[in-house]
């Protein structure tokens, strides 16, 4: 399955936390996600997943959020995106 990136973030909040995001859309689906990222020191991951613009399928949306827990390479490339924005200063 293709995973195409349109947006990426990270930054740290006033307490040294992360805090970041990637925007992305995925083959067969026909609306963008948005994935948010939290970690208080960079090793642990908190995300929540959400319709980046409209709403779509339920269905796709939870198999999604299903598939997030257990690939760990897809999880790991939409956090390198958001990581590797923080880097380059690219949003």
């Amino acid at each position: 399955m293709s995973v195409v990136i349109t947006e990426a973030a990270m930054r740290r909040d006033e307490d040294g936390n992360y805090v970041g995001r990637t925007v992305f859309t995925l083959e067969g689906h026909a609306v963008r996600y948005e994935i948010t990222f939290f970690s208080k020191k960079g090793k642990e991951w908190d995300y929540s997943l959400s319709f980046a613009d409209k709403s779509g399928s339920e269905e796709q949306f939870l198999e999604l959020d299903a598939r997030l827990e257990e690939d760990d390479e897809l999880f790991d490339q939409l956090l390198d995106a958001a990581l590797d924005a923080e880097d380059s200063g690219l949003h």
